[in-house]
């Protein structure tokens, strides 16, 4: 069987309710060669069977159940393994792409050679409605990317022909974030293009009830992923609390400097 020019990674853990439409935003696609990897991470619903089922309808799904829970990360990192593509991109199991965004990606990354990509997405509360959509910078640097995360996971790609297989840190948290820093530590750019082609879900619990939690996250991935120095801690920490402040308190202050949110898993 001819191997696949990208592969897409999808964790999956009590995602029965969501994973039909993400999958069915896949399959919309109208770049059709791909496959997608669906992990399901020991869910108590039944995500696992409509992985199963979905997978008989489409033979470009395949899926996996660990034999342990073991979070989103170790869970992203069985299917990289297990990757066929060219290319790896993501999209997490509540989340849904347009039906453009492999087509668009893809075709500036052969063509201008990008070792990663990112793209601007729209972010919708619980109720489809649309919060606000996050514009992104042309492209990144190591130092840029350590003020804050600029990349949403489901808009991600990288080329794993040019950098090889790269593998998230097994972190419970900002384990992307975590990636993403890893493969700008090996090349000197990633780029973005600022066209929404990705909805994103901001869970309920996921806003000011984790605040404290997701700054914490933060600081333990400056001090023990990335070995930065006190000093050098405190300075990227203090950027990503002032942009914090900056999108809460003055937002439109924020939009006109161009502040973005800064994204996690």
């Amino acid at each position: 069987m001819a191997c696949p020019q990208v592969s897409i990674i999808t964790p999956c853990f009590n995602a029965e309710k969501s994973l039909p439409k993400t999958v069915a935003s896949v399959q919309k696609q109208t770049f059709v060669d791909w496959e997608l990897i669906l992990v399901d991470d020991q869910s108590s619903d039944r995500t696992y069977q409509t992985a199963l089922q979905l997978s008989r309808e489409d033979d470009r799904i395949k899926v996996i159940q660990l034999s342990e829970n073991g979070g989103a990360a170790k869970a992203r990192n069985y299917a990289i393994e297990h990757a066929r593509g060219t290319f790896i991109a993501f999209i997490d199991a509540d989340d849904c792409w347009l039906p453009q965004k492999l087509m668009r990606q893809l075709g500036a990354m052969k063509e201008k050679g990008w070792p990663l990509s990112y793209t601007a997405y729209t972010r919708l509360n619980n109720q489809g409605e649309t919060m606000n959509t996050v514009g992104v910078p042309e492209k990144l640097s190591y130092r840029q990317l350590l003020k804050t995360n600029y990349i949403g996971c489901s808009t991600a790609i990288y080329d794993a022909q040019q950098l090889g297989k790269v593998y998230m840190p097994e972190l419970r948290k900002r384990q992307d974030y975590g990636l993403w820093l890893k493969i700008l530590r090996s090349t000197s750019f990633a780029y973005g293009i600022n066209e929404s082609l990705t909805h994103y879900l901001v869970q309920e619990d996921s806003l000011s009830s984790q605040k404290r939690k997701a700054a914490a996250y933060n600081w333990q991935l400056y001090r023990n992923q990335e070995n930065l120095s006190l000093l050098k801690s405190i300075y990227y920490f203090s950027h990503y609390v002032i942009r914090g402040i900056l999108r809460n308190k003055f937002p439109k202050l924020a939009a006109a400097l161009g502040v973005h949110y800064p994204h996690s898993s």
